[in-house]
Parts: structure tokens; C-alpha cells; sequence
């Protein structure tokens, strides 16, 4: 059965949380050090370990240090895409370890890219692309493949707040590169109060191009959890937890080659509603997605005294269960809302990107069981209306272009024959 792991992030996630997660678990401090040596970096930095108390819990903080000079000449050390590439093709990796590293660097670029509006071969990445981050994302992957994990998980992300000073000057929390990886890969966020930057760029590169899904952990037989401290203190310890573990015995006992999607607990919120312009139905659909919302749909009924309404039902993991319920009371008439909890069965999905003739379109790949047996692949609706009106092309047809573009790549004739 596949080797799970778990981030578990109540205040985010940054890319030496990571080491010291890893670290934690039991990845020898010596084989990251010996690995990264392959970069031809080492003279750049010094990597180190210890533990440190966060609200009287112990974790492992991992420090990248850096020399003395280094703020004084860090434009030596700001690096574009293909550099960053180079040196990772070029530093004789674990395969797996290094599909990693470059997937978590171009992931970086485009949202970067897409942020300053440049190609993200063009991204200057100051402070995401300076040695530590490098040590920090590639370190990541070769624990994560030493630890042998096949699948990772990740929870729900906390916003943050307030504003940092970056090389573009004063920016808001959450910086633009960290909000763009979310849009990228529809990433659940809530905020838990705390007024800082929570989730950096690295973190966010890791968490938004490496896990499977995001939301509660995955049905699994717990065998360690690695501590990786923050550098902050705050009002809650500044811990990402890393669970490792198998699936579970029940998922073990199944006789089919097909295992069954996964369990995960969902909220469900109803409500009637029958005074409200309907001009304000969409404003609502856009505020519960801004908050996390994973469906919104509605529903005609009749209400008393014959008046025709809608009922408004709105799906959400529990942790956005509050930030859910409060857009529905601020913006609409209603004056209750029930609250259900259920169970569903989920595939597991990830979102792909291929490059078609008339650009690229984001393509959601859905299986079923540890044998990756495809069940559905759509493209993005959103990437496809872009494309169709840019080249004055009908929908149908980039959609038709996109899914045999995908087919073509992934050669994918058996999973296409599972689908007809």
C-alpha cells in the first residue's frame, strides 16, 4: 500500500518548516547535506538543526545559514528559471526527488510570471529564488522521497495578514505569489486570526504543486509525525506537523483491484430564502467561493403563502463551516441556517497543464484506487472560454482540442476506453 504523508498547517507553511518537519521524522540531517552538494552550492550556505520549544512544544527548527555577506550581495545570489533548472538536472538527484524540485520551481515561476505578467522563464525570483529557498524546496523533495511518501496531503492553508517589506517594497499579506498559487490550484483558505505572514511563496510551492488533495487527512494508520518549528513565536505553537503513515487496515482488506473513493467529512448549509433581489444570487455565489466554499447551487421552490423562492445550499470542509455561514447571513435576507454534516466519497484529483496550439489549458485528472485508474479528465472551463475568445473559437472546440491534446501526451488509449 502507498506511504502517506500529511502537512498539517494551523500556522502555514514555509519551506524551512518543512526541513525541520523532515528532519523531525527522521531524515538524517547528514544525507540532505550530502545530497545538495550536487547543486554546487554548498560554499552558499551551511544547513543546521535543533530543537526549540513553541508554546512549550518541542519541534525541530532547520537553519539555512547564510554568510555574512550575503544581504550585501544577494543579487549574486537571485536566480531565473532555467538556472535553477540547470542546477537541479545537473545535481546527479534521486528521480523522484528531482521530478519534485523542478515541478515545485516551474509551478513558482508561473505564479510568479503571472503576477509581474512576464513568461516565467523571464522571473527574477529575489527572494523565492535565493539559495535558501532552493536549499529549502529541494531539501523538502529528497526527504519526502527518502521518507518513501507516494502521496501527500495537505490541510486547509491560513490566510494571514498584515503586510511584510519585499524586494517590490511594502505588499500585503498574503503576498501576491502566494494568493496566484492558490487561484492556480483552488486551494481552501481560512483565516485563523493571527495577523502575519503565515504562508510563504516556498511553502506555498510546495503544498499547491505536491499534494494530492487538501482538506481533512486521509484515511491512514498513523506511524510518526514530524514537528518542523516556525521562526515566530505565536498565540498558537508555531508547528507544521508531518503524519506519516499506510493506508488503513479497512482500505488493505478490500478484495478489488478497484479500491472505492475516499471518506471525507463535509458541512452542508440550507437555507430559504424568498425577499432577496436575485440580482444578489451571484454576489453571494462569488463571496462563498471567496471563502472556501467547494459548491454553491440553488434550487426553486414554493414557500408559504404560495410565494416561489430558491433554497440556497452551499457544500464546505467544516473549517470553513463559520466564514461560510457569516456570508450568508451579511449578504442575504435569511434569518436561519441549518447546519448538516455528512460523509463523501471523493476521487482523487490534480490539476495538469498542457500546452495546446493556441495555449495552455488546466486540465482536472480524477482516479480511482492506488493504481491511478482514470475515471474522468476535463478541462477548465475558465481556460478554455479565455483561449476560444482570444482565437475567436468556439468553446467546444478548444474543449475538443484540449482533451485530445491530454489523450495524445499520456497515452492514454486504455484510460479513454475506461471512460467510453
Amino acid at each position: 500500500m502507498p506511504k502517506l504523508a500529511y502537512l498539517e498547517c494551523p500556522t502555514g507553511i514555509a519551506g524551512d518548516m518543512c526541513l525541520g518537519a523532515i528532519a523531525d521524522a527522521g531524515v538524517p540531517l547528514d544525507y540532505l547535506t550530502e545530497k545538495l552538494k550536487g547543486l554546487d552550492i554548498e560554499q552558499e550556505y551551511q544547513l543546521r538543526a535543533e530543537s526549540v520549544h513553541r508554546n512549550g512544544q518541542q519541534a525541530t527548527k532547520v537553519y539555512v545559514d547564510l554568510p555574512s555577506d550575503h544581504n550585501a550581495h544577494s543579487h549574486h545570489h537571485n536566480r531565473h528559471l532555467p538556472e535553477i533548472e540547470q542546477l537541479i538536472t545537473a545535481a546527479n538527484l534521486p528521480p523522484q526527488a528531482a521530478a519534485w524540485s523542478l515541478a515545485v520551481f516551474r509551478q513558482l515561476a508561473a505564479a510568479e510570471g503571472a503576477v509581474h505578467g512576464i513568461s516565467p522563464n523571464q522571473v527574477h525570483f529575489h527572494e523565492v529564488g535565493a539559495v535558501d529557498a532552493i536549499v529549502d524546496i529541494v531539501g523538502t523533495c529528497l526527504g519526502l522521497d527518502w521518507l518513501g511518501i507516494e502521496q501527500l496531503y495537505c490541510s486547509a492553508l491560513p490566510t494571514g495578514g498584515g503586510t511584510i517589506k519585499a524586494a517590490h517594497g511594502i505588499l500585503s499579506v498574503p503576498v501576491p505569489a502566494v494568493l496566484k498559487l492558490w487561484e492556480m490550484r483552488g486551494t481552501p483558505v481560512y483565516s485563523n486570526g493571527i495577523e502575519r505572514e503565515l504562508v510563504t511563496p516556498t511553502g506555498a510551492a510546495i503544498a499547491t504543486t505536491l499534494a494530492t488533495d487538501f482538506g481533512s487527512p486521509p484515511a491512514m494508520t498513523l506511524e510518526k509525525v514530524g514537528l518542523g518549528a516556525g521562526s515566530r513565536d505565536l498565540p498558537i505553537p508555531n508547528i507544521l506537523r508531518l503524519w506519516l503513515g499506510e493506508s488503513s487496515e479497512r482500505e488493505k482488506a478490500k478484495p478489488s483491484h478497484i479500491e472505492s473513493p475516499e471518506l471525507e467529512t463535509i458541512s452542508v448549509l440550507e437555507t430559504q430564502i424568498d425577499d432577496l433581489n436575485p440580482q444578489a444570487i451571484g454576489y453571494v455565489f462569488e463571496a462563498l467561493f471567496a471563502v472556501g466554499a467547494v459548491d454553491v447551487f440553488t434550487q426553486a421552490i414554493g414557500m408559504k403563502k404560495s410565494r416561489p423562492g430558491i433554497l440556497l445550499t452551499v457544500i464546505c470542509h467544516p473549517e470553513q463551516l463559520n466564514s461560510c455561514e457569516a456570508v450568508l447571513f451579511q449578504e442575504t435576507s435569511t434569518l436561519g441556517i441549518r447546519r448538516f454534516i455528512q460523509q463523501r466519497a471523493i476521487l482523487q484529483r490534480e490539476i495538469q497543464q498542457i500546452e495546446t496550439k493556441y495555449g495552455l489549458v488546466r486540465v482536472k485528472v480524477a482516479w480511482i484506487g492506488t493504481e491511478r485508474v482514470i475515471t474522468n479528465v476535463q478541462p477548465e472551463y475558465e481556460d478554455c472560454a479565455e483561449l476560444a475568445r482570444q482565437h475567436n473559437i468556439s468553446w467546444r472546440e478548444i474543449h475538443r482540442l484540449a482533451l485530445h491534446t491530454w489523450y495524445t501526451q499520456n497515452n492514454s488509449i486504455k484510460a479513454s476506453a475506461q471512460l467510453s
